[in-house]
């Protein structure tokens, strides 16, 4: 995984389990949706994000009818997909602001 979406991708993990204000996770809810239903919907449920229940990667995969590395390599690139994005550096930005 590249840096930008290792930082992302430990965002996400904090984001799941210490939660984020109300602002940030609003702006995250936006970044989220650039990606399709599907790819959202796995990436939501495998970090936990929004309220969401933390799914079991192989729930996952099994839910979309496929293997738990393809499932993963599936949410690896989601996360690269908007980790790229301006939308993303304008959140990072923000949050380096609050530190």
């Amino acid at each position: 995984m590249d840096p930008l979406s290792r930082e992302l991708q430990t965002f996400l993990v904090r984001m799941g389990y210490e939660g984020i204000d109300h602002t940030t996770e609003h702006m995250m809810e936006h970044l989220v949706a650039l990606l399709n239903p599907d790819e959202e919907e796995a990436l939501v449920h495998y970090y936990g994000l929004f309220g969401e229940e933390r799914i079991a990667l192989d729930d996952i995969a099994k839910d979309r009818s496929e293997e738990p590395e393809t499932t993963l390599a599936a949410i690896d690139k989601s996360i690269r997909k908007i980790a790229v994005t301006p939308e993303w550096q304008m959140i990072k930005t923000k949050l380096n602001e609050n530190k």
